[in-house]
């Protein structure tokens, strides 16, 4: 199935940015948000004005708004016409040592990463069960695989969350008209990644996204993307010892 109408949510940079760059090329309608409305203007300027054909709504939300975002989902869909995939993609990399005196830096990335894109998944989900069609995309990460120490504990287990939130949705979902699928990325080239330090196994935006992009299409449960080396440390990492993990913190 083609989904036509698509609304992306974190947007404005990185990886939202780069999956709205890919599905213009592809021809499809999109529904951009980010709480940064005029990096948003700017790239719906650019893809109108490359893929003459598409439609680009735009809405500034904070998703840590929840009450914000259906309000912003159904306006996207009215804009539209409807939607057919919803790609939750909104998250935040900060993180500080637990007990270490910054608990805001982890309040707020379990927040916006998990309860967040909750919110998110109800509005999505409320659209599609309404209209007995749709595709929900949650955009975890490798980090999801096995809980990681230090600073990056926090968003290890907001993404592992994520990840369980997308397996019981397929669950409940299987052999409805509405498909769920969670991406875990591994480190692919954006300014969130070089800020957190993941420089091993990078591999570029374009290469990244192309995968994300490829997977979404497939609609496949679950996907480690791109599919190597990710596929084989999906496998390893669960079962690697501590003293492992440690050195790869």
């Amino acid at each position: 199935m083609t989904r036509t109408r698509i609304l992306i949510t974190g947007a404005s940079a990185g990886l939202g940015a780069a999956m709205a760059r890919d599905f213009a090329r592809k021809g499809r309608h999109l529904a951009l948000c980010a709480r940064r409305l005029d990096a948003l203007t700017a790239l719906r300027a650019e893809l109108m004005a490359a893929h003459p054909g598409i439609v680009v709504a735009v809405r500034a939300l904070d998703v840590d708004d929840h009450a914000a975002v259906p309000r912003a989902f159904g306006e996207l869909r009215d804009e539209l016409g409807g939607l057919d995939r919803v790609i939750v993609n909104a998250g935040i990399g900060k993180g500080a040592v637990i007990g270490g005196g910054r608990p805001g830096a982890n309040l707020a990335t379990m927040t916006t990463n998990l309860v967040s894109a909750l919110a998110q998944a109800e509005a999505a989900l409320e659209i599609f069960r309404a209209q007995h069609s749709g595709h929900l995309v949650l955009i975890s990460s490798m980090s999801a695989v096995r809980g990681l120490p230090g600073k990056k504990a926090a968003y290890s287990a907001s993404k592992a969350g994520l990840a369980a939130l997308g397996e019981a949705l397929a669950t409940e979902l299987a052999g409805s008209p509405i498909a769920v699928t969670t991406l875990l990325p591994g480190f692919i080239a954006t300014d969130m990644a070089a800020r957190a330090g993941d420089t091993r196994m990078v591999v570029s935006l374009d290469k990244g996204v192309a995968a994300m992009v490829a997977a979404i299409e497939k609609e496949r449960r679950r996907a480690c993307v791109p599919a190597w080396p990710w596929r084989l440390i999906d496998l390893v990492l669960p079962y690697l010892p501590d003293a492992a993990i440690l050195r790869m913190s």
